[in-house]
């Protein structure tokens, strides 16, 4: 049976906004504009930075990406957590009931939010024409093999089908680290 290889991508830490949001942070009226577009349709990380606060400490210039969402959400690694004094649970984006929370500060003011920090669980962004060739299912567990050096499979890997998507898979930069994925080697083969 042929076997998926797919692109894989470190995911840093990053910050979803409602519009409300943004403009407490920003000031009314403001927009994100793109700086970069992202691997997936219409996604762009935007030039606007935040500072994520938590009861330990504060990692600045959090970069936000667009465009907006009806929810704000922080996405972090562990590692990020740990400086922060927080304990975010693993979510798939959007699921921020009873998450962790932190203060954003920004140019114009701050927005303290009761919930919306999480770390993000691994996940494969893969077209609809990629999931019916391969048999993938939305919302199907895989795993991702990767080799190397510091080769490992990556287990609890959640697949997201959409005719929307690009196929590649989104690690965190702690996951992306202990395997040493980077440049040329930063693919992976699907396993079911």
């Amino acid at each position: 049976m042929k076997q998926l290889q797919v692109t894989i991508e470190g995911s840093g830490r990053h910050i979803h906004l409602t519009k409300e949001c943004l403009e407490t942070l920003f000031g009314a009226g403001y927009e994100l504009e793109p700086k970069k577009f992202l691997s997936q349709p219409g996604e762009f990380a935007s030039s606007s930075k935040v500072d994520v606060v938590g009861p330990k400490g504060t990692i600045k210039g959090v970069s936000i990406l667009g465009p907006c969402r009806p929810f704000t959400q922080v996405e972090l690694s562990f590692t990020d957590a740990r400086i922060l004094g927080i304990n975010p649970p693993i979510r798939q984006s959007g699921n921020i009931a009873g998450s962790a929370p932190v203060t954003l500060i920004g140019p114009a003011g701050k927005a303290e939010l009761k919930e919306g920090a999480i770390v993000a669980k691994r996940h494969l962004h893969i077209s609809k024409a990629d999931a019916d060739e391969y048999g993938i299912k939305n919302e199907e567990i895989v795993q991702i093999k990767v080799g190397g050096e510091r080769g490992l499979i990556f287990d609890e890997v959640v697949a997201r089908v959409s005719d929307k998507f690009e196929t590649v898979v989104h690690l965190d930069y702690d996951e992306i680290n202990a395997a040493a994925l980077f440049g040329d080697n930063a693919v992976g083969t699907v396993l079911r």
